[in-house]
């Protein structure tokens, strides 16, 4: 007789997430300023929900739970299972469900199916990323698909402000104000008469934020610090190091600094920037690298970093190589220097690049998978643009997706 398969919604993980809401919704609203309109809809036991959510800040889903009445199962990368214990912790917690991180994942769509048939609301960024720029980022059309499959009325859930209060690529939470609620639902009788290309416009549409405008002020000390980590590219120098203190960030070819102001907006120190914002630049910045010629950096590196490499293993925890390994970035590979040995990662055999949280860089190779993390100023974009501007242009595809 087959064993019977063990239910994923637990009694508990209603009653641990209900303590935890004491202290942490005080927290989240004192941190973040945030204004969450609660969805009284989801007080019926009758009603579960798809609930899809731009991506801006860290504490997103806590935003999403304090608008929600009952527990929400959230679909979290893998990284978030593969630290040990405490990944045990919050597994036995709240139950979270685990996705490979820019990779198709069939077991994951299975155990949405598993939660939504067992009567839970799911949670999902369909983008994947926290946004770099402000703006919403891509989100590939499979959520149609998952979508269709569960059958359950989709909560649009949109975050507005997040980027101002605590752009991704920033350690500082900015003095502002945001808000966070459910923009609109929308009915299985109506999205299931779509087509799939219907279906992902709409969700496209309902999901898309601009940051970018001048429209509030954020204020800290340090509002510039940390741009190194989405900016790459210098309209002077092409591929650059920049370095960042207090509003100002520069780079470090050219030294030309440019003021990042409370409104979100640049301005150049004695000279004329030609972007006004994070937004401009960082769409320049894209433009730029699906213009590179590539082959012109297999001999010499576009960069080199040093790091932290470790190897994930995955849903358990991650083992360190080397503390300080010396990782060099060409046009057709990444390579890291540890001890005593070289790993070389060609792109040709290369499943993908991703960063995960501010500028950690994970590499899928011949179904392993290394982290590269510990350095502040590291831009992690940089490789993951490299990489996919590498697979799309052996694909025919001069002016594609880069990966964020």
């Amino acid at each position: 007789m087959a064993k019977k398969k063990k239910k994923w919604i637990k009694f508990r993980h209603k009653i641990i997430v209900n303590l935890a809401s004491l202290i942490l919704i005080p927290i989240t609203k004192i941190k973040y300023r945030v204004k969450v309109a609660r969805f009284k809809e989801s007080k019926r036991k009758d009603r579960k929900y798809l609930v899809l959510y731009n991506h801006q800040t860290a504490f997103d889903q806590f935003f999403v739970s304090m608008a929600f009445y009952g527990h929400v199962y959230y679909v979290a990368s893998e990284d978030l299972f593969s630290m040990g214990f405490l990944s045990k912790l919050l597994k036995y917690a709240v139950a979270p469900i685990p996705i490979k991180k820019q990779t198709t994942d069939v077991t994951a769509v299975m155990n949405c199916l598993r939660v939504a048939k067992e009567g839970g609301t799911i949670a999902i960024s369909p983008e994947g990323n926290r946004t770099f720029s402000g703006k919403t980022c891509y989100f590939k059309p499979a959520v149609v698909k998952l979508a269709k499959a569960l059958k359950m009325p989709i909560a649009i859930f949109r975050i507005e402000d997040g980027y101002g209060v605590h752009p991704r690529w920033a350690d500082d939470v900015r003095r502002g104000d945001m808000k966070a609620y459910v923009k609109r639902v929308i009915e299985p009788d109506e999205y299931l008469k779509m087509t799939d290309d219907q279906l992902y416009g709409t969700l496209k549409e309902e999901l898309y934020v601009d940051e970018s405008s001048p429209n509030k002020e954020f204020y800290h000390k340090r509002l510039a610090e940390g741009i190194e980590r989405a900016i790459y590219y210098c309209p002077d120098c092409g591929i650059s190091q920049f370095d960042s203190k207090g509003d100002l960030v520069w780079c470090e070819k050219c030294g030309k600094k440019i003021r990042y102001t409370p409104n979100k907006q640049l301005i150049g120190v004695d000279f004329d920037f030609k972007y006004k914002n994070i937004a401009d630049w960082y769409d320049s910045q894209a433009t730029y690298m699906n213009g590179l010629n590539l082959n012109e950096f297999t001999d010499k590196p576009i960069s080199t970093d040093n790091v932290k490499m470790s190897k994930v293993i995955l849903y358990k925890n991650k083992v360190t190589i080397d503390k300080n390994a010396e990782l060099k970035l060409f046009g057709n590979r990444i390579t890291a220097k540890v001890k005593g040995a070289e790993y070389v990662f060609d792109f040709d055999k290369t499943d993908a690049v991703t960063v995960l949280g501010k500028n950690k860089i994970n590499v899928y190779y011949n179904n392993e998978v290394y982290q590269f993390s510990d350095n502040k100023k590291v831009n992690a974009l940089k490789y993951v643009n490299t990489f996919n501007r590498y697979i799309n242009a052996k694909g025919g595809n001069e002016d594609d997706f880069l990966g964020l």
